[in-house]
C-alpha cells in the first residue's frame, strides 16, 4: 500500500508515525506548504517524492491512497480531487466546513466506489471502543454524555505552538468529534441546540461554545468547548450509563471513581491514530466500507450545518 500524505504538520506526523507500524505500507510522497518542510519530512520518513502541490502526488502511479491533513477549508475539494484521480482517500476531521460540501464528497465516493474515510478518531480510541463493544453487546446504554473540549488558543498556532496558515473552528472541527461519537454510541441525533460567546476580533471565530444534543434513544449530551481555557487541555468524555459511569481521556479509561480500566487488549494498539490508519489500509485491501467512512459519518455534518444556521440566526 503506497500512501501520500498532504499536510505534514503536527497532526500529519502522527499519521506518519502510525503508518510506519503497519506491515506492507510505504510512504511514497509528502506534500507540505513549504518545499523545505516537505523535503525534511520526506527524508525523515523515507518518502521518495515531495512537493508543495497535491496534484503532483495525484499524478503519480506509485500512490494508491492519500491522507489529507491539510487546512479544514481545503478538505472537501481535495478529497474529491483524490477520488477523481483514482486514489483512495482518508481526510482528517472535519470532512468539510459546510453541509453542501459534505454531501458533494459523499456523491463523489458513491460515483467512484473508492474508499473515502474521515478521521473521526474517537471511534478508534481503545477507551471509546471499550464502551462501544458493551453497548453493542447490550451491557450498557448511554443516558447522558458530558463532554469538555478545552484549549488555550488565543493566537493562530498549531499543537506544536507553531504559526498556522488557517483558522481552526470549534463547531466544524472540535464539535464534530463529539457529535459523531454521541450518535455512534447513543443513536441518531434528533435535537440539537447551540449558543456561542463573543467573536474574537482577530481570528473571527467564537472562542467559547455550548451544545446540547438528544438522540433517538432519548440519551442527551452536553458539550462545552473553549479556546480560552488555560489548562488542563484536551477533550474529556463522561459516559453516564444505566450500568456504570466511565470517563474517557483519549486512549485511557477510568470508571466514575477514577479507577483505571484496562483497555490494552481492546485492539492491536493503544494509539487511536494508528488504529484509524490500520482501518483505512485494511478497508482498501479488503474492498469494504471502513468504520468512519464518509457515508457513516455524514449525519454528523447535517447536525453541524443545522447548528451553524441556528447560531447565525
Amino acid at each position: 500500500m503506497r500512501i501520500a500524505l498532504a499536510g505534514a504538520g503536527a497532526f500529519g506526523e502522527k499519521h506518519l508515525d502510525g503508518l510506519q507500524k503497519i506491515d506492507g505500507v510505504e510512504i511514497t510522497s509528502i506534500i507540505s506548504r513549504t518545499a523545505e518542510q516537505a523535503a525534511a519530512i520526506a527524508e525523515k520518513y523515507g518518502a521518495r517524492h515531495h512537493s508543495t502541490e497535491l496534484a503532483d502526488a495525484l499524478a503519480r502511479d506509485d500512490v494508491d491512497a492519500v491522507i489529507l491533513c491539510t487546512p479544514t477549508q481545503m478538505h472537501a475539494a481535495q478529497a474529491i480531487a483524490c477520488m477523481e484521480a483514482g486514489k483512495h482517500v482518508q481526510v482528517e476531521i472535519p470532512l468539510a466546513d459546510s453541509w453542501a460540501d459534505s454531501q458533494a464528497v459523499l456523491a463523489k465516493q458513491q460515483e467512484t466506489g473508492l474508499v473515502c474515510m474521515v478521521g473521526h478518531t474517537r471511534r478508534f480510541n481503545p477507551s471509546h471502543q471499550w464502551v462501544h463493544h458493551r453497548i453493542v453487546a447490550g451491557e450498557l446504554a448511554v443516558q447522558q454524555m458530558d463532554v469538555q473540549t478545552y484549549f488555550f488558543r488565543r493566537k493562530n498556532i498549531n499543537a506544536k505552538g507553531q504559526p498556522r496558515s488557517w483558522t481552526d473552528h470549534l463547531l466544524w472541527h472540535h464539535a464534530a468529534h463529539t457529535v459523531d461519537l454521541f450518535a455512534y454510541q447513543a443513536g441518531r441525533i434528533v435535537q440539537a441546540h447551540a449558543v456561542q460567546g463573543p467573536i474574537h476580533p482577530e481570528l473571527g471565530i467564537a472562542m467559547d461554545m455550548s451544545i446540547q444534543l438528544k438522540s433517538e434513544s432519548g440519551a442527551i449530551c452536553t458539550l462545552s468547548l473553549s479556546f480560552n481555557n488555560d489548562g488542563p487541555l484536551g477533550t474529556f468524555f463522561r459516559y453516564i450509563c444505566d450500568n456504570g459511569t466511565y470517563i474517557a481521556r483519549y486512549d485511557d479509561l477510568v470508571n466514575g471513581k477514577e479507577e483505571p480500566i484496562d483497555v490494552s487488549q481492546v485492539d492491536v494498539s493503544m494509539n487511536g491514530i494508528e488504529l484509524q490508519d490500520r482501518e483505512f489500509v485494511s478497508a482498501i485491501r479488503e474492498g469494504r466500507e471502513p468504520n468512519s467512512s464518509v457515508g457513516k459519518v455524514l449525519d454528523c455534518y447535517r447536525v453541524l450545518g443545522q447548528l451553524e444556521t441556528q447560531l447565525a440566526g
